[in-house]
């Protein structure tokens, strides 16, 4: 069954409506007809099953048939990613989203190779926002990650939200691996935590300044093991480990 998505403030469990790209795809790619059925998400742990009623020139209405919360995972997981070069930062976006990230935020560290105003960062943020959306709905994942801005890590430090742990790889002979860190924080709290930010870096990883940022600010380095890894298995390999141990 193909499954659509409504942003959050346009969901209205009584009036159903696909808008913009979201009506396109269903009217003109996939040609569907009233009485087809369909499943709506908004983002926020919400599914309706629902029927189609009209497909209009702007807009296509659905009727609620049956509706089903799903809960949020029991670690919400965020992403600092600095952005690669090339499509792979899409590839990450992606996956994350597979994988259950709440939230990833680009960043542009010393070694990024990529020059950005605000206007291009708007750019590629919506860009990557709507990636998350396709993932979403492939995978039926009924949590949506928000993608954030690009930015700097210092501004990403000074808005950044309180986490339970706070972790980035590193290729520093200092690095730990993540079980013992896990293990520590169970020992001394009690409880696995509950919120994490994961910092991961760019192609010959994070400065030594960034690091230092990094720590300055309760990142823990982790190790990835001996095989130093390309930025996008990096990624996916780091989510895929904190979403085994904590999920």
């Amino acid at each position: 069954m193909h499954r659509f998505y409504i942003p959050p403030e346009d969901w209205n469990r009584d009036q159903l409506v696909l808008r913009d790209g979201e009506a396109h795809h269903a009217r003109d790619v996939l040609r569907m007809k009233a009485g087809e059925r369909a499943v709506l998400f908004n983002g926020h742990g919400r599914e309706i099953t629902a029927e189609l009623t009209e497909a209009g020139k702007t807009e296509v209405a659905f009727r609620r048939l049956q509706e089903t919360e799903t809960p949020p995972l029991r670690c919400r997981i965020n992403l600092g990613q600095a952005m690669p070069k090339g499509k792979n930062m899409d590839l990450i976006v992606q996956k994350a989203v597979e994988i259950g990230a709440a939230e990833i935020a680009p960043l542009i560290s010393e070694r990024t190779i990529v020059d950005l105003d605000a206007k291009e960062a708007e750019q590629k943020r919506l860009k990557w926002q709507q990636v998350a959306v396709e993932a979403a709905k492939q995978c039926g994942q009924n949590w949506l990650p928000a993608v954030r801005t690009p930015q700097t890590l210092k501004d990403f430090f000074s808005q950044t939200a309180t986490f339970d742990l706070r972790l980035i790889g590193s290729l520093q002979p200092d690095a730990v691996h993540l079980k013992k860190i896990l293990a520590d924080y169970v020992e001394q709290r009690g409880e696995r935590p509950k919120t994490i930010l994961m910092m991961v870096g760019p192609e010959g990883d994070f400065t030594p300044a960034e690091l230092a940022l990094a720590k300055s600010h309760g990142c823990l380095p982790i190790t990835l093991g001996p095989i130093i890894l390309r930025v996008e298995t990096a990624a996916i390999y780091c989510l895929s480990v904190l979403s085994y141990e904590l999920m």
